[in-house]
């Protein structure tokens, strides 16, 4: 059996769902699958977790990233500064050309985020190359042209979910053998410790495991606890893990707020919930605020009622709110709840159905821990990555 030496390149470093999904691959990868190390952007506590697998992991703060926005502004703004800031990397650039052709078979560019860093690299070594796609940019301009690039440049993929690989054939990218690889989430074990910040009252609490973004709806959350406040319905605790400083060009009150640098937190004081939220800030081990919860929810602006909030949380035995069409991992009344468009007031209806029956919380919580069982199991989703890149090497 082919075993190939693989470089996987991660922009994170554990602070993000792309790290802490490769992460979970390669600790659940066989002997046997591949020789891997990993070169990360960040430091952070991924580097400690990979040195208990004895997986080799070196940290490379000049390894460049650049995605494609919604906005015409934004990508003139970040492609613009990441061409001003490419010659900054040309030693990091240099080296890893040089260590690839010494020692490794594959580069594994864990984001389509290191598009522009696989196309510098493609003609300056024999290796072959296989991308992670995890996320689906507006169809614009720019992101045809970065599906264009990694066409030319990749020799496969991975995709996440069916979603990115329809989205990203629409974009001009259809690789002939891409494969769709379930991140991999295992269950918690009742061992987890609950964060020491989460209260352990009868409050029924609800997580967010994101950073704040507009378009990832962490907004949302104040508008229906706001909801559940005029309802006298003040026994919900909204736990959010993540940076919550306000940025970007935010309408009404969250601009103003925005502008004088201000939080999620100051936002849900000026809307008069503020009893209801829990603020943790960054969390490196998400699944303690999982332990302590009874519910995550995902309000994304987007439709994409998935990703490593989600599956962690399901996995956790944790049913999970979003909104959205697909429901493959969160299905309602099966797994959790899931509606097609985002309604503050249908939305506190349902997390009233939870508070309200905790029977029925724990049945779509045992129903969500089985399903990922099965779609997101460790060491079979790892050897269907192993798969791919032996493939990749024997071609």
């Amino acid at each position: 059996m082919i075993r190939p030496r693989v470089l996987c390149l991660d922009i994170e470093g554990g602070h993000g769902g792309s790290s802490r999904s490769l992460y979970q691959s390669l600790a659940h990868l066989s002997k046997s699958g591949a020789d891997v190390e990993v070169w990360c952007r960040r430091s952070g506590i991924i580097q400690s977790l990979y040195a208990n697998c004895d997986i080799p992991c070196n940290v490379m703060p000049a390894m460049q990233h650049v995605s494609s926005l919604p906005r015409l502004s934004r990508n003139l703004y970040v492609y613009s500064r990441a061409y001003l800031k490419f010659p900054a990397s040309r030693a990091f650039r240099s080296e890893l050309s040089a260590v690839v052709n010494e020692r490794f078979d594959i580069v594994h560019f864990n984001h389509e985020a290191l598009f522009l860093l696989a196309r510098w690299l493609r003609s300056r070594t024999r290796a072959s190359f296989t991308m992670h796609i995890r996320t689906c940019p507006a169809p614009t301009v720019f992101s045809r042209w970065q599906a264009r690039t990694i066409n030319r440049t990749v020799d496969n993929s991975v995709f996440i979910t069916e979603n990115e690989k329809s989205f990203w054939r629409a974009l001009g990218y259809d690789p002939v053998d891409g494969r769709v690889i379930y991140n991999i989430a295992g269950t918690s074990p009742v061992t987890v410790k609950t964060h020491p910040s989460i209260p352990g009252d009868r409050r029924l609490k609800v997580a967010s495991l994101c950073n704040f973004a507009w378009i990832r709806g962490v907004d949302r959350f104040v508008d229906i606890a706001a909801s559940l406040a005029e309802r006298g319905r003040r026994d919900i605790l909204f736990v959010m893990a993540g940076d919550m400083r306000l940025h970007g060009s935010l309408p009404g009150e969250l601009g103003v707020l925005s502008r004088k640098g201000a939080t999620l937190k100051e936002y849900a004081a000026a809307r008069g919930v503020a009893d209801m939220f829990l603020f943790l800030g960054h969390v490196s081990e998400p699944e303690r605020v999982l332990a302590g919860c009874d519910a995550l929810a995902r309000l994304s602006r987007e439709d994409n009622p998935w990703g490593r909030d989600v599956i962690e949380g399901l996995g956790a035995g944790r049913p999970v709110i979003a909104t959205g069409s697909y429901d493959r991992f969160v299905e309602s009344d099966a797994t959790g709840i899931l509606l097609p468009t985002f309604s503050a007031d249908a939305l506190a209806d349902n997390i009233l159905r939870l508070a309200d029956d905790r029977a029925l919380a724990a049945r779509l919580g045992a129903a969500a821990q089985a399903r990922i069982e099965s779609l997101c199991n460790g060491p079979a989703r790892a050897a269907d990555l192993a798969a791919v890149w032996r493939d990749v090497a024997r071609k």
